[in-house]
């Protein structure tokens, strides 16, 4: 069936984000440890907590999504540089994942344990959905570092199509976490620690082969400037 080009654009950015963002933040594994921090609390509240987390999650990607690179364009970061130095981010993130998921889960837990090894708590239980449920357990600099990575891939044409695409998959991100997060307790008792770290090793696999494609577009860029370069300075 034919699809116009913004669609296949679209359709194509969305297929290369959502695994990106889902490796990058590891729900299903980031759920049994967001328990451990909130289960002292209701169901109910929980959930609460899940839906918020998925709210602030969004708003974080789609501002690293569209504001991100123009930031770096602010301090004259070329899109090739973003793609290349992003892309090596990105790799590094899913090989240091690959070897070692249980330092990664880790100083996950870390971020929200107090020095006491208690969750970290608040009156009111709603004030520690954005910190640090969200910042930095949930989207820390890395998952980030791959939303302005991937905003930077787009080639010049339908890059609107290209934005929208991406978008929709940290939407689609921002919901696998709410309903990760939300049934966090049966997510627990399906996978246990063993399935979840099988699942983290794949998850890092796919997130660092998304990195050396990130790279081969940079690299790629680069030639092309060169190219060109050098066809003008002939003339």
């Amino acid at each position: 069936m034919y699809l116009p080009a913004s669609v296949t654009v679209a359709r194509d950015s969305f297929l290369l984000a959502y695994p990106a963002f889902f490796s990058i933040i590891n729900p299903l594994g980031a759920a049994i440890i967001f328990l451990q921090a909130a289960g002292d609390h209701t169901a109910k509240e929980r959930a609460d907590l899940a839906r918020l987390v998925g709210i602030y999650t969004f708003s974080i990607l789609m501002v690293s999504i569209w504001a991100g690179s123009l930031l770096l364009g602010f301090f004259g970061i070329t899109i090739n540089a973003l793609r290349l130095a992003g892309g090596l981010f990105v790799a590094r993130g899913g090989w240091v994942m690959l070897q070692s998921p249980e330092d990664t889960e880790h100083k996950r837990q870390s971020q929200i344990m107090q020095d006491d090894g208690t969750p970290v708590s608040s009156p009111n239980w709603r004030d520690i959905a954005f910190f640090p449920l969200t910042m930095p357990f949930t989207v820390g600099p890395g998952t980030m570092s791959v939303a302005i990575a991937l905003s930077s891939g787009d080639n010049g044409r339908n890059s609107l199509a290209y934005g929208v695409g991406i978008s929709i998959a940290a939407a689609a991100s921002a919901v696998t976490v709410w309903v990760a997060y939300a049934y966090a307790e049966r997510l627990t008792s399906m996978l246990g620690v063993t399935g979840t770290r099988i699942l983290s090793r794949l998850a890092a696999l796919i997130l660092m082969a998304i990195g050396v494609q990130i790279m081969a577009g940079g690299v790629i860029g680069f030639m092309q400037e060169a190219i060109r370069s050098s066809g003008l300075a002939a003339h």
